[in-house]
């Protein structure tokens, strides 16, 4: 047995002196009796140097004060003291500095004493300083980018506080947990959210959406709530998110949206004011402004009624253009009234500015509830009004008037686009008034230079036409006459002078005086027009460029004689054969110096020939070679009747040759019909 006892003393011994712990015995006297290795080690001592010294004797204050107090503790009756704490050793040691040190009572043989183990827990406390280092890093960044961590049961119920959540709230621990967070969202957002998150829940998905959150202060503030399934194999075990605040992100969102609109929605002004533009510059009529604003009224605004109102400004009274569709309410504008009669119109066109009523309650409000006012809108279907006076040089010369359906809110970049086309609408409206007077004046001034009676001799039967073009604002240079020789023959005559307005009408009115002159005294073609040569040499520039075709019929043979100054060829329509063109080579136009021809040949009797302007056969859509086979084509197809009357016969080719397309010049005929002779009775 003692050897056995020889050999666990032995083997404990080697255990002490080489195992990793700390062992040491000390005595009453707190003194070190026996000590290993790796405790004199970690006091930065050898063993001899330990054994019978004290803990004041090897270690630093603290340290010693610690053991010290240990020892007292334990040779006063406690079974073991360990704090559990870290004890900072030696910095001399070779090993960590981190130890947990433990005292026991030690008693055998008459001598007690205390035992001290020290285990290195070095490791450990490094994971636990890193671990916890993550953490205050991962909460410095949660507190610096406004997340609010939560978690939620694998049900989707929360049941672990979020103070930080219940800070923002203001909501109780029991208002907060289970669903009671979603409480928080906005009313409006309150469904979406919780229908949101039912779904993720059943679905395993994950959560994520930005909602309104009433804060204690009973503002609104919007956070993204994201929350993610965590999964143990097949098994939900919890949720995990994180609330992040995200109004300054979403203001700035919302800002930059607004301002993409803003900008669209001004860009998409411009465009119609553009298009508005264009429009009114095509209108040349006060009737096509009216309907042209009509047109820009429903596309451009969204009204539901335009209106436009002319300004007499010696009389003070303002006249209704056109029919808006609403002249027959009640108490509504009339066609014509002073500019006291309450309305938004008369208003903008007193005050100079717009006038903008967004409701019937407003329009009360703005007219002071006149009764003309109170009946119409027991009448109207209209909710909104926006009227604008037309200037031009500062003074109004009318009024715009653009009515909606429904209530309508105005904004400051609708209120300059629509001052804008009222601009637009005062320019097209003062032009239109422009060109009706001019093209009043021009006609009237084109009809006094033509002839209105045409002679009859022995039968023949001439009429003429003419009509100025649509886009003619001046006077045209077409023109036609025909008068009696001396030797009983008739002449006639059609000719275009290039160009438009008063130098087009000087330039005819000489060409068509010399050209009598002329005629009475040397009436054979080429003569005349050889004449005309020398005097446009005298008179006219080298940029009157002028066509005419010049002709001396003979009642008794039906002999023309013909000389063609660049002009389009005579139409001849018989009854009896299909229409021709007389094919003849022209000569140049007056002033192009060349010997001029001179073409002979008969008109039967029942026959018509008609002179005409390059108006008749050529437009945009239509090049004169093509216009003079179609005009053989119409002549065609001409019945008797027509044929038989000059004045039908020109009605019928202008309504044909014209139909379908738009007439941009001035259109001119002169028809020479010679009537079939009665045979003398036999004697």
């Amino acid at each position: 047995m003692s050897g056995l006892g020889s050999m666990d003393s032995a083997l404990l011994e080697a255990l002490l002196k080489e195992a990793p712990i700390g062992f040491a015995f000390l005595d009453s006297h707190s003194r070190f009796q026996r000590i290993n290795r790796t405790l004199a080690a970690v006091y930065g001592r050898t063993e001899d140097e330990c054994r019978g010294r004290t803990p004041a004797e090897l270690l630093g204050c603290d340290d010693a004060a610690a053991h010290e107090a240990a020892i007292a503790a334990v040779l006063g009756g406690e079974t073991v003291v360990s704090g559990g704490r870290l004890v900072s050793l030696p910095t001399s040691c070779p090993q960590s500095a981190h130890w947990v040190v433990s005292w026991f009572p030690a008693r055998g043989d008459g001598a007690d004493g205390v035992a001290l183990i020290a285990i290195d827990l070095s490791d450990r406390h490094t994971a636990e300083v890193a671990l916890r280092r993550s953490e205050e890093r991962y909460r410095s960044l949660l507190a610096a980018t406004n997340q609010i961590v939560w978690a939620a049961g694998a049900d989707g119920s929360v049941s672990e506080d979020c103070p930080e959540w219940r800070a923002i709230t203001g909501q109780t621990t029991e208002q907060y947990l289970g669903l009671g967070w979603l409480a928080a969202a906005h009313p409006d957002d309150q469904e979406l959210v919780t229908r949101s998150w039912t779904d993720a829940v059943a679905d395993r998905t994950a959560f994520d959406e930005v909602f309104r959150v009433r804060t204690q202060s009973g503002d609104f503030r919007y956070y993204r709530s994201r929350a993610v399934p965590i999964m143990r194999g097949d098994e939900l075990v919890e949720w995990v998110g994180a609330h992040t605040d995200v109004t300054t992100q979403h203001e700035a969102d919302d800002m930059r949206q607004r301002l993409t609109q803003q900008l669209g929605e001004a860009a998409l002004r411009t465009v119609r004011l553009q298009k508005a533009t264009s429009d009114l510059a095509e209108a040349l009529t006060v009737d096509e402004v009216v309907q042209a604003m009509w047109e820009i009224g429903q596309s451009a605004v969204g009204a539901d009624r335009t209106a436009l109102g002319e300004l007499d400004r010696e009389r003070l009274r303002l006249r209704m253009l056109g029919d808006d569709g609403g002249s027959g309410v009640p108490g509504a504008q009339p066609a014509e009234s002073g500019l006291d009669f309450p309305s938004s119109m008369s208003m903008a066109v007193r005050e100079r500015k717009p006038f903008i009523a967004g409701s019937p309650f407003e329009l009360r409000a703005l007219l002071d509830d006149d009764p003309q006012v109170v009946t119409f809108l027991k009448h109207t279907d209209e909710q909104a009004w926006v009227a604008l006076p037309l200037l031009s040089a500062g003074l109004p010369i009318g009024a715009l008037r653009f009515s909606f359906a429904s209530p309508r809110d105005i904004s400051d970049e609708e209120k300059v686009f629509l001052e804008a086309l009222a601009g637009q609408c005062a320019l097209a409206l003062e032009r239109a008034k422009l060109f009706e007077r001019e093209h009043r004046t021009a006609e009237s001034l084109q009809k006094s230079l033509l002839p209105e009676d045409l002679p009859e001799v022995k039968g023949i039967r001439m009429r003429a036409f003419y009509r100025s073009g649509t886009q003619n604002v001046q006077v045209g240079g077409d023109w036609y006459d025909a008068f009696p020789l001396p030797d009983g023959r008739v002449a006639g005559v059609l000719g275009d002078v290039m160009g438009k307005g008063i130098k087009a009408a000087t330039g005819m009115s000489r060409v068509r005086n010399a050209l009598r002159a002329l005629a009475f005294s040397m009436p054979e073609p080429a003569d005349v027009l050889t004449g005309l040569d020398r005097m446009f040499d005298a008179t006219e520039g080298a940029d009157q460029v002028t066509t005419l075709v010049y002709f001396v019929l003979d009642p008794e043979t039906g002999q023309v004689d013909l000389s063609n100054a660049g002009h389009l060829p005579p139409l001849v329509v018989s009854e009896n054969a299909a229409p021709w063109l007389l094919e003849t080579d022209p000569d140049t136009p007056l002033g192009v110096r060349s010997e001029r021809g001179h073409h002979k040949f008969f008109v039967q009797p029942g026959n018509t020939v008609v002179l005409y302007s390059d108006g008749l056969v050529e437009n945009r859509k239509r090049a004169v070679a093509s216009g003079l086979d179609e005009l053989v084509t119409v002549a065609s197809q001409a019945s008797p009747e027509v044929v038989g009357d000059p004045q039908h016969m020109l009605k019928y080719l202008v309504g044909s040759m014209l139909k379908g397309y738009e007439q941009d010049d001035d259109v001119t005929l002169l028809a020479v019909h010679l009537p079939v002779t009665e045979a003398a009775p036999e004697q």
